[in-house]
């Protein structure tokens, strides 16, 4: 991603309190990675609108159907309080 701050939006069912862990732990693996990032929480409802500009959608299998074709990258995350998976997903996206 070359430097720049990435966007990055953290999608969940309702836009709440699993967003809000999702969006914690986004930012504790953006630490670990050594990254700048901006962090953004949406419910899946509004997603489409608010994911316009980002870099990165990150949410779960399901909700990334839901989605459908957007031009950011999608990260999907079985379990949103698993630190290494969201850690190894996000960076597998990245570099490739």
């Amino acid at each position: 991603m070359g430097g720049k701050r990435l966007k990055i939006v953290a999608v969940c069912g309702m836009g709440l309190g699993s967003s809000l862990i999702l969006k914690m732990n986004i930012e504790k693996v953006i630490k670990d990675l050594n990254l700048e990032a901006d962090v953004s929480t949406t419910d899946i409802s509004t997603a489409k609108a608010v994911i316009g500009d980002a870099d990165v959608v990150i949410t779960s299998p399901e909700l990334a159907q839901q989605i459908g074709d957007v031009k950011a990258k999608v990260v999907t995350i079985k379990n949103f309080v698993n630190f290494n998976e969201m850690k190894e997903a996000l960076e597998k996206t990245l570099k490739g």
